[in-house]
């Protein structure tokens, strides 16, 4: 007989959980989560729950529950506690890991950094540099991942810090993001040498050395870069950011921005590499700009935007969105006791097939407006999350990766092999195992 969360109360139902083993389980979720989600819900349902890694976790599938959940109107979900289970030492008060009027207070002034100007001003910083770097972008048999992780990582050091870097420290810097990222899903959670828990400590502290040697340059001048923006943002109000809380935006913010449109671009270029009409027809639309690439262009790219969105949906970048119930409360009428960690896992919600049509299949017409299914629900699509947590980057983002492809389709053709399918690694953030090998070529 299956278990159950606890018990119900009143009408609520308990939620049915997994008998087995809670580590075995979430083994198998890295391994393949669209198997095991698909596994899930036929035997048990939208909502399913298992213990594993000292927590109780409760898995809500579908929109409605996301809906429920993310926009969190009675405020029973949390994000710190939940987020910071993983990430929590290593990104420790990053905009994500705050809630309620702190995330309110912080998010308002981060906005200062996100407005339509500073896009505009990040976009005459980033455009010349990105244009740069493309007429140098390596032929042949190339490993695409690495090549867009460390141009976005240059972007990054460049738009957002306004530092250029040797290439030994930015090899450093990108080391310990890296390192950063892989340790919240360590089974291992405790500082053991050589293991991920400990390098991300390491990479953490890493990062914060670097930050606090360069605020009081930064706060001694305006520059158009993030860091400086952050250090001299102020709310309506006249709040600022203390050092510290600087230090800390940075770091969360720098790999977000890096990470996130690594995983994108490698997408699209996989896609692209599949589709060679696809590719062809970006291209056509990027021939057609002239140059230099200005921030109004970017709302003509429909085919790249196209590409992007189904992406996006096929593997977001985050692919689950954890929440903590921080009292009793229901997810689509089931009973969640205080304490108990509840998941959106949006990389499974982007296929189910009440929404989207051959849900596994790429297929980026499916976003136009005739047939826009991802406006079948508000939670249809939410590669960026939702509610009051958001991305705050998201346009920026969104304009990063569109620069950067436009440049690339202009510039260059790429393939695969008709029979390669990309084989994936989702322990942590899902990037590709052989760091996706295409034969690349000058145009």
């Amino acid at each position: 007989m299956t278990e159950t969360l606890d018990r119900a109360e009143g009408d609520l139902r308990p939620v049915p959980m997994s008998e087995r083993n809670g580590v075995l389980e979430v083994m198998s979720m890295r391994r393949d989560p669209f198997a095991f989600a698909d596994e899930k819900l036929t035997r048990y349902g939208k909502v399913m729950g298992l213990n594993a890694l000292g927590i109780r976790m409760v898995t809500a599938a579908g929109p409605e529950a996301a809906h429920e959940i993310l926009m969190n109107k009675e405020k029973a979900f949390a994000n710190a506690p939940a987020w910071s289970y993983f990430i929590g030492p290593f990104f420790n008060r990053g905009v994500m890991l705050l809630d309620f009027e702190e995330h309110r207070h912080h998010r308002h002034i981060l906005q200062a950094a996100f407005t339509p100007k500073a896009l505009k001003g990040y976009m005459d910083e980033m455009e010349p540099m990105i244009a740069a770097r493309m007429r140098q972008f390596p032929t042949g048999d190339v490993r695409m991942f690495t090549e867009l992780k460390q141009l976005t990582l240059d972007v990054a050091l460049e738009v957002f810090l306004g530092l250029e870097l040797p290439k030994a420290e930015a090899d450093r810097i990108n080391r310990a993001f890296i390192d950063t990222v892989r340790a919240g899903v360590a089974y291992v959670r405790k500082p053991v040498p050589g293991g991920r828990w400990w390098k991300g400590l390491r990479g953490r502290k890493v990062l914060e050395e670097f930050f606090y040697k360069h605020i009081p340059a930064k706060r001694a001048a305006v520059t158009p870069d993030l860091f400086s923006v952050l250090c001299h943002a102020e709310s309506d109000d006249g709040h600022t950011f203390t050092d510290d809380d600087v230090v800390n935006h940075m770091i969360f913010v720098l790999m977000a921005a890096h990470d996130t449109s690594t995983i994108t671009m490698t997408q699209m270029a996989y896609h692209f590499a599949k589709n060679p009409r696809w590719q062809d027809r970006a291209r056509q639309e990027s021939l057609a700009v002239e140059q230099p690439l200005a921030y109004d262009d970017l709302a003509g790219l429909e085919a790249i935007d196209l590409v992007m969105r189904e992406s996006l949906r096929l593997c977001p970048p985050v692919p689950a969105q954890p929440r903590m119930a921080i009292k009793d409360t229901q997810v689509q009428g089931f009973f969640i006791p205080e304490g108990t960690m509840v998941v959106v896992p949006q990389m499974s919600n982007h296929r189910d097939a009440e929404i989207y049509t051959h849900p596994d299949m790429f297929d980026p017409e499916r976003f136009l407006p005739d047939r826009a299914e991802d406006k079948a629900h508000r939670m249809a699509w939410m590669p960026f999350g939702g509610g009051v947590h958001k991305c705050i980057g998201l346009y920026f983002g969104q304009m990063e990766i569109k620069t950067i492809m436009h440049h690339l389709l202009r510039d260059y053709e790429w393939s695969v092999p008709a029979d390669y399918e990309m084989p994936m690694d989702y322990s942590s953030l899902p990037v590709p195992k052989d760091k996706l090998p295409v034969q690349i070529r000058r145009r």
